[in-house]
């Protein structure tokens, strides 16, 4: 006789726990060999995130995509627009297989997202015109448009979401940024409903990354520092007590009345990038109601295997005052984490504009063959 007990998984578990699993990958082969569809189906995945690393490493390394190449290489068509149709493409493969999803959650999952070009990620008018053109090439309800929280992105947030565009706000790194973009939020809803657009169509997720916080302050901690380590979670979960308090601010209650959506945080860059932490750290530390967690498939495969297992997994609620006490024990050290942080925006941006024009130079490639 199956028992509750034995048929208890991580996966599962967390789910339970309501944490939403969105997958960090994305691949033409994996959408038609049925990989992602077996993900939604056996292993919680109720989301995709993509990224250009992720599409660079899909089309450079797959022949999947050589047809339409071909095809748009006869044409005549440019590099750029070339690229916009492989990877929307993607995505509106891929939403197809989460429509049920999206169908079964009221559009709260079910959702995969795409990024503007990150050359933009400095220009507001570009990247409003970006999220605009992909929002329409894609034309699914539950695509997401990514924007990167930079200053920049800010305003471009707020016109998208006022337009009635879902947005995925992504590269955000620093608490006083995350605050930022919760407005720019709210002021994209507020507009919205003034336009009368049905604000309850509009979702969006706050992608709050990481691991890539604990690897540039633990760079600059000494050896054995009681610190290391500790510095990514600590501003993850202060970033859910902002949260919470918008959901609980009067601002919200009047959006909340008109049918509007909270902005979930999403955990983003959940990868270990030290082997000395365990695989599952920062997914296992920040677990509670309300939030995504969106993972490569190495991540996926460890919590699946060796994850947190329990009825009533919360790691981060009641955890805030440990976390500020934890951020001061790291500036006492000597780590500024506005330093840290604006670098770490400053670096995500040139790593995807790297990966994009690595992109580019791949499709090019097969449009001149």
């Amino acid at each position: 006789m199956t028992t509750s007990t034995q048929t208890r998984s991580p996966l599962n578990d967390l789910s339970a726990a309501g944490v939403s699993i969105w997958l960090d990958e994305l691949s033409r082969t994996a959408i038609r060999d049925g990989d992602l569809a077996r993900d939604v189906s056996t292993r919680n995945v109720v989301g995709v995130t993509t990224n250009p690393s992720i599409f660079s490493k899909a089309i450079g390394e797959s022949d999947a995509y050589d047809e339409q190449i071909a095809d748009l290489a006869a044409r005549g068509v440019s590099v750029e627009e070339a690229v916009r149709m492989l990877t929307t493409a993607d995505v509106r493969e891929a939403a197809d297989v989460l429509r049920p999803v999206f169908d079964r959650t009221d559009g709260v999952d079910g959702r995969v997202s795409i990024e503007v070009d990150p050359r933009f990620a400095r220009n507001t008018e570009a990247t409003i015109a970006e999220a605009r053109q992909l929002w329409w090439l894609v034309d699914r309800p539950n695509a997401m448009i990514k924007i990167p929280a930079t200053k920049e992105g800010l305003p471009a947030i707020t016109q998208a979401l006022s337009e009635g565009i879902s947005v995925n706000v992504t590269l955000i790194f620093s608490l006083e940024r995350y605050r930022e973009v919760v407005d720019a939020y709210l002021t994209g809803l507020e507009k919205a409903a003034d336009a009368g657009l049905d604000i309850s169509t509009i979702k969006s997720v706050a992608s709050f990354f990481v691991s890539r916080v604990d690897a540039a302050v633990d760079a600059l901690l000494p050896e054995g520092d009681a610190a290391r380590g500790t510095a990514a979670i600590a501003n993850a979960r202060l970033a859910m007590e902002f949260h919470e308090q918008t959901l609980a601010s009067a601002r919200w209650a009047e959006l909340s009345d008109q049918g509007a959506s909270p902005q979930r945080p999403l955990w983003a860059s959940t990868s270990v990038k030290d082997p000395a932490y365990p695989d599952t750290m920062y997914v296992d530390e920040l677990i509670v109601d309300g939030v995504v967690n969106t993972m490569p498939a190495s991540t996926l495969d460890a919590v699946a295997d060796h994850g947190a297992t329990g009825t009533a997994l919360d790691t981060v609620s009641g955890a805030y005052d440990a976390a500020r006490s934890a951020l001061e024990a790291v500036e006492a050290s000597g780590v500024s984490m506005a330093a840290v942080t604006q670098q770490l925006e400053d670096e995500g941006v040139q790593k995807f504009i790297d990966a994009w024009e690595t992109l580019l130079a791949h499709v090019d490639e097969g449009l001149d063959k």
